[in-house]
């Protein structure tokens, strides 16, 4: 079984089931499968190539949804384009991917159009004509690909420096799949609010939600008051959401409700958030808030912790491994630490990746005797809840201590003037590495520095107080919305430079 069997058996059990509801209309399960074929075949005569590469750079969108949808059915690799990207990082993907096609919306075609590769547009696709029967991953069409080979190549996004292309294996799109349905309890009456891009979160939560019969709802505005609006009028029972997103239409909701009494899972992912902002939310959308932990090298869905658990000590954690992950504490020799212990999270089974692009030596460093070192500190406590801890290589060792940036980061976050901050090691001569802290504080608010010092100092020590104190107007933040050390580090050193 792939992925895309999935959509075809949801297709035979609930053909005139909604899969896709729009501004512009609603699909049913047997529309939606004409149209993926439709394009699929499109996508196979204009590239035959078994197997070939197909980047697609687009906003969200339902021309969007269909085209991937035709990728997999066509037994392509999908190599996602994020549209947040600089034009120079995304020509210099394409270019190391060496796709057959690219696909773009009209945005993207002006940004895309100078690559050394065939770039079409989404409504090209759509105009154009093929033979169903040649569709490689039809609901009718044989298998004989194996399992191993490769559904996508994503590029990482995190806070780790340069990108490098994670293939995700069929195999791991199909435990995803099993996964979330499993772990969400999905049935045919849940409807997903695309919140965040296809390219990233939404890819994920896709083929769950439509294999179990459920619906993808596309709003006709991102901001938080169209999300909202539109969660509330088609019935939405489950979101993705980075927590800035969530904090902001916490706010929003807060200053204009709305009935939102189907909502299941408001999930929270892709950076923490702090126990005082989880019961906000908490406060504002009731027992919905819950998150997961996962990585593009183990897509989505490592760890969950679901509504009913997110309460007391368990909102910093991100939950117990889920039903065909397993997951350990490692120590620096690869070798298992007992529940309370920290060290390195590794994990194995179906869910990890196959390696990164051209990339052997970074690939045998993360996959060690099938066990992916996902560079993550943790701990596991005496029920198996995990807590995450930080960034192995963002860990700080100044004057020979290791201090986690995560640490004094909960500390400053909980003053009340600081809206959100990052600590990073900074080299220094006589500490070898000193604690940075940058910090952007909440509007219209003021604090001394040595104020939010001397709540670290309190709170966890002096070696783990920082040594100084950096005040930004905006942190730096990556194309998916993170904030990046590298890019904080950076501008500590720039900013101190000029002091």
């Amino acid at each position: 079984m792939y992925p895309i069997d999935f959509l075809w058996r949801a297709v035979q059990r609930h053909p005139h089931r909604t899969a896709v509801v729009s501004p512009a209309g609603s699909l049913t399960f047997t529309a939606l499968a004409a149209e993926v074929l439709r394009r699929a075949a499109a996508l196979v005569t204009l590239d035959p190539q078994p197997r070939s590469r197909v980047c697609i750079g687009a906003a969200n969108s339902v021309d969007h949804l269909l085209t991937l949808l035709a990728v997999l059915a066509a037994g392509k690799v999908w190599v996602p384009l994020n549209p947040r990207n600089g034009d120079p990082e995304l020509h210099r993907i394409v270019e190391f991917v060496e796709p057959s096609l690219v696909l773009t919306d009209d945005e993207m075609f002006a940004r895309l159009s100078g690559v050394m590769r065939p770039v079409r547009t989404l409504g090209e696709l759509v105009r154009s004509a093929g033979d169903v029967g040649q569709v490689a991953f039809g609901p009718y069409a044989r298998g004989g690909v194996s399992l191993e080979d490769a559904q996508a190549i994503k590029f990482t996004g995190g806070s780790t420096g340069i990108p490098k292309g994670v293939i995700q294996p069929l195999r791991a799109w199909n435990t995803n799949i099993a996964t979330q349905i499993h772990e969400l309890r999905l049935t045919p009456a849940d409807r997903y609010l695309v919140a965040a891009p296809i390219t990233h979160g939404t890819s994920t939560y896709m083929l769950p939600l439509l294999g179990a019969g459920g619906a993808l709802i596309f709003p006709e505005s991102a901001k938080p008051a169209g999300l909202l609006d539109a969660a509330s009028e088609h019935g939405a029972t489950i979101f993705f959401a980075p927590p800035t997103l969530i904090l902001a239409l916490v706010e929003e909701q807060r200053r204009s409700p709305r009935e939102l009494p189907a909502l299941r899972y408001l999930v929270y992912g892709g950076a923490p958030m702090r126990p005082e902002q989880i019961r906000d939310a908490q406060t504002v959308f009731g027992p919905v808030v819950c998150t997961s932990f996962g990585q593009t090298e183990a897509p989505q869905i490592i760890t969950f912790l679901p509504p009913a658990e997110m309460s007391g000590e368990y909102l910093t954690s991100v939950g117990r491994p889920t039903l065909l992950t397993r997951v350990a504490i490692v120590d620096k020799e690869g070798f298992p630490l007992r529940a309370g212990e920290e060290g390195e999270i590794a994990v194995r089974g179906s869910l990890v990746m196959s390696g990164y692009l051209n990339a052997e030596e970074d690939s045998n460093k993360t996959l060690i005797d099938g066990w992916l070192r996902t560079g993550d500190a943790g701990v596991f406590d005496e029920r198996g809840y995990l807590f995450l801890r930080d960034r192995i290589r963002d860990v700080i060792i100044t004057g020979g201590f290791n201090v986690y940036p995560g640490d004094v980061e909960v500390v400053l976050s909980g003053h009340p003037a600081v809206a959100e901050c990052s600590v990073v090691g900074v080299p220094d001569a006589k500490w070898g590495e000193a604690v940075h802290a940058a910090v952007q504080l909440r509007p219209g608010m003021n604090v001394p520095t040595d104020e939010l010092v001397a709540l670290v100092k309190h709170e966890l020590g002096s070696v783990k107080a920082p040594k100084h104190i950096h005040l930004f107007d905006a942190l730096p933040r990556n194309a998916v919305g993170k904030i990046t050390k590298p890019a904080v580090r950076e501008a500590i050193l720039n900013q101190w430079s000029r002091s």
